[in-house]
């Protein structure tokens, strides 16, 4: 049954495009068969992936295949790491849960994931999969080809690999088409982090290995549809693509895995180097303003939590709940999202209904934060060196559209019938 929750989500849709709408480089231009085929698009990914009876068996196969790689991921690091990642422990234990680990429980699990999905890319069976999203974008969305299978391999490779796919291409991208790599790198999250995420959240909400990847696989359109809103291609503009110039290749199986295994560790030291330094520089501040005081101490995170109150309610939170949601986009935006999970999956049972985690999940699924913004400038400029400084110019536009993107998402998903998830 549709109730006011459903009315609030439709709302939230209006209110993302409008906004980019609103900071449009041209506004005369509104691609409005590009909006409407993205939303169609991304509500019938939605039915395909929850709205038949097959459905619940492949989400249940994809949660056991997130706890067999955890499980697996875990027999590793406690080969290197032993107790410290969960082995036996060589004292009595008073809490449990003390026993997680961040850098031994979550982050050994990119590293395993990026290998396998190398090695599937080898096997050529993630380069099928990913050149089956970039038929359907291009034939629903009117992506060329060169777009529309970066944005494919955005939903598995991540924003940087997936550029290395058509680096013969990229000096050809207009303006529009290289604004819209960026945004999608920043609404979609790589496979190796997907995984991470979904061991993070665990059951809460159910299936969230099923609802993470979904999440990643409907922001894409999303960022499509933003990333054209702000920066419309022009008439005549946006080239064809020849297959021919994919240039990510692998050797071997065995040169798959090590250059998989290569590129994860250096996602790893990359999460481990951003997530110090912000929750530092987040504390700092916290620590600046533990002067001031307004109904309890005045932090970083109340304040993100009251901006964004407004934001989770739109997406479908109800206004009891929408402070808390509010919070959590604003630790994602500054914090990343890793540390918006692991909040996420803290809150108690009493505090968010099973909804509101779901539509959280989906609005927090996104590598759009502000330490991305360097990494974006970075792996870019070094791929297209000569266009750095347009890069530089539309890097926080894409900040906005990546952030907003997976808010669309929450919405569009809270829009769903409540029966489709099991409510």
């Amino acid at each position: 049954m549709y109730g006011w929750e459903n009315a609030q989500s439709a709302l939230g849709i209006l209110f993302v495009i409008a906004v980019c709408w609103g900071l449009s480089e041209d506004k005369k231009r509104f691609p409005w068969k590009l909006t409407l085929g993205a939303i169609a698009v991304q509500a019938g990914l939605v039915w395909l992936l929850f709205g038949f009876p097959a459905s619940q068996s492949v989400l249940d196969a994809i949660n056991a295949g997130v706890d067999g790689l955890s499980a697996a991921t875990h027999k590793g690091a406690q080969f290197v790491f032993g107790y410290l990642a969960g082995g036996p422990q060589p004292y009595a234990l008073q809490d449990q849960g003390a026993l997680f680990v961040f850098a031994f429980e979550v982050l050994p699990l990119i590293l395993v994931i990026s290998a396998l999905s190398a090695l599937l890319w080898h096997w050529k069976i993630l380069k099928w999969i990913t050149q089956a999203f970039g038929f359907l974008f291009e034939k629903t969305m009117g992506l060329g080809g060169a777009s529309a299978l970066s944005v494919a391999a955005n939903i598995f490779l991540g924003m940087i690999e997936s550029q290395i796919v058509i680096r013969a291409y990229l000096d050809k991208l207009t303006r529009s088409e290289l604004f819209l790599q960026m945004v999608v790198g920043l609404a979609t999250v790589a496979g190796s982090t997907m995984v991470a995420y979904a061991a993070i959240l665990k059951d809460t909400p159910p299936n969230a290995a099923g609802h993470v990847l979904v999440a990643s696989i409907i922001s894409a359109p999303a960022g499509v549809m933003l990333a054209r809103i702000m920066v419309p291609e022009k008439p005549g503009h946006g080239k064809d693509f020849d297959e021919g110039e994919v240039e990510l290749q692998y050797d071997s199986s065995i040169d798959a895995i090590v250059k998989g295994t290569a590129d994860g560790l250096s996602v790893v030291l990359n999460i481990s180097a951003v997530l110090i330094v912000f929750v530092a520089l987040v504390a700092l501040a916290n620590v600046i303003m533990g002067g001031f005081w307004w109904d309890g101490p005045i932090t970083v995170e109340r304040i993100l939590g009251y901006v964004f109150t407004p934001l989770a309610w739109l997406i479908g939170l109800p206004w009891s709940e929408a402070r808390i949601g509010g919070q959590l986009l604003g630790v994602k935006l500054v914090l990343t999202e890793f540390v918006a999970f692991i909040d996420l999956g803290k809150i108690p049972a009493g505090e968010l209904s099973e909804r509101s985690r779901m539509l959280l999940t989906y609005a927090l699924c996104g590598f759009a934060n502000i330490a991305s913004v360097g990494i974006t400038v970075t792996g870019f400029s070094v791929l297209m060196p000569n266009r750095r400084t347009e890069v530089m110019n539309m890097v926080w536009k894409s900040l906005v559209a990546g952030f907003l993107a997976t808010c669309l998402t929450a919405s569009i998903v809270g829009l769903m019938p409540p029966s489709l998830f099991g409510g």
